[in-house]
């Protein structure tokens, strides 16, 4: 497939694994509305297509994201005066939080190469993704505070299931900007590479899931391991995995996981998100808006 230009961002798929660029280089890949609703739609691309087994994001040039785009100024989170704000809340939506939201219900394994300056909402967008890698030239600000304003994209929610709380609370009330090492050390990041290596780790750490793992036990799998993060008893996990593992038992990749163990050969897994999700999934009810 051949990369796909929006406005905002590129897109591609080789070998299963998608590719989403954020690309405003000349702006350092600031968030604008038009880039939320490109992100959003290839979101929806990435989990309707079954030849898609996983997604990775980026940014093109020196910057991954830079936060949130600030050419309208001194006004640019005035909401109350926008005229896009609901009426019927009077709440303007963070648009962050409408990507990491979208991120957190993706049904593919995302993984976040990181390779420059990841500020503000390029800061937070990570935080929902699965596995992050990061270049030696990364560094990274929840700067929120800096600029008069709070944590958004749910950054509340998932940075303090990322790292430990006393790490988040440092970042966000400091809002300082935190070098790649401090990063790795607290969990933020999985690995750092230099920038030419970085793409080629972010594929490989793909590759080995999409020949190693069934997609349908990949889906249920990432979702378990994040809702189980707010869950009261473990035997909320008893009932989700015993359900999957009862419905997965079943089903043909099962019986493939086991021969081609026995086999000594690679799997050749054929049930699809598409089609072979197990009835519960999902299991859990969707929130709205207030």
């Amino acid at each position: 497939m051949a990369t796909q230009t929006f406005q905002t961002v590129l897109y591609d798929v080789q070998d299963q694994i998608a590719t989403l660029t954020f690309n405003r280089p000349d702006n350092q890949n600031t968030l604008n509305p038009t880039m939320t609703e490109e992100i959003l739609k290839i979101l929806d691309m990435v989990d309707a297509d079954d030849n898609v087994k996983a997604l990775i994001i980026t940014g093109a040039g020196r910057f991954f994201c830079a936060g949130a785009d600030l050419s309208r100024g001194t006004t640019t989170f005035d909401y109350a005066k926008r005229a896009d704000t609901p009426k019927n809340t009077g709440v303007h939506r963070d648009r962050g939080g409408l990507i990491t939201l979208r991120l957190f219900d993706c049904l593919k394994p995302v993984i976040g190469a990181i390779n420059g300056a990841a500020v503000g909402f390029g800061a937070t967008v990570l935080l929902p993704m699965d596995l992050r890698l990061a270049s030696t030239t990364s560094k990274f600000g929840y700067v929120f505070t800096r600029r008069g304003i709070t944590l958004e994209s749910a950054g509340a929610w998932f940075l303090p299931r990322v790292v430990p709380l006393q790490t988040a609370m440092e970042w966000s009330l400091t809002g300082r900007l935190i070098p790649v090492e401090e990063a790795h050390k607290a969990g933020l990041v999985r690995s750092v590479h230099p920038p030419e290596e970085l793409m080629p780790a972010a594929r490989a750490l793909a590759r080995e899931i999409i020949d190693n793992a069934a997609p349908v036990s990949v889906t249920l799998t990432r979702h378990m391991l994040w809702r189980m993060l707010s869950a009261d008893h473990p035997m909320e996990a008893h009932q989700i995995d015993s359900r999957a593992v009862n419905a997965r038992g079943a089903q043909a990749d099962a019986k493939e996981g086991v021969a081609s163990f026995l086999e000594k050969r690679k799997p050749n897994f054929t049930n699809t998100v598409s089609k072979d999700m197990p009835d519960f999934f999902p299991w859990w009810q969707p929130r709205t808006f207030k």
